[in-house]
């Protein structure tokens, strides 16, 4: 199936990878949301959980090892052209996850990584739904596991 102009929304991951009190941000190397910080992820693959999708797109984009902890919440990712027919259209599934192993180094579709506070995620993530989910995995990580 296209990534671009599907004929069905594609289910992604969206990985919320903490070490200590930072959270692991990737820069989009191409669309959708090229040149902007988000979290690690991509597209689920036929006969893949979750957690491996989570594992193995963590590992693409950084080089890091991770350990999937929880799914957190899922959400709509969908952008349309100049012309209002839909270019990409993601069911996006978060999952929290647990550094493991590695530091973290650009590669695959990202071109850059920055390990942030919650406080810095806010300032550099543009899309108001990928801070929220930080925000929630933030909150729930202080009122306890995982």
């Amino acid at each position: 199936m296209n990534r671009e102009y599907p004929d069905c929304p594609r289910v992604g991951v969206g990985v919320i990878v903490w070490r200590g009190d930072r959270v692991l941000l990737v820069r989009r190397a191409r669309p959708p949301g090229k040149g902007e910080w988000s979290l690690p992820g991509g597209g689920q693959e036929l006969g893949e959980t979750l957690f491996e999708a989570a594992r193995r797109e963590v590992a693409e984009e950084t080089g890091l090892a991770v350990a999937p902890v929880a799914v957190l919440t899922a959400v709509d990712s969908i952008t349309r052209d100049d012309v209002g027919r839909v270019r990409f259209h993601y069911t996006l599934v978060d999952v929290v996850a647990h550094w493991e192993a590695g530091e973290a180094a650009a590669h695959d579709d990202v071109s850059d990584v920055h390990w942030a506070t919650p406080e810095e995620a806010e300032a550099l993530v543009a899309w108001s739904e990928t801070r929220r989910v930080i925000r929630l995995s933030a909150a729930r990580r202080q009122s306890g596991p995982p």
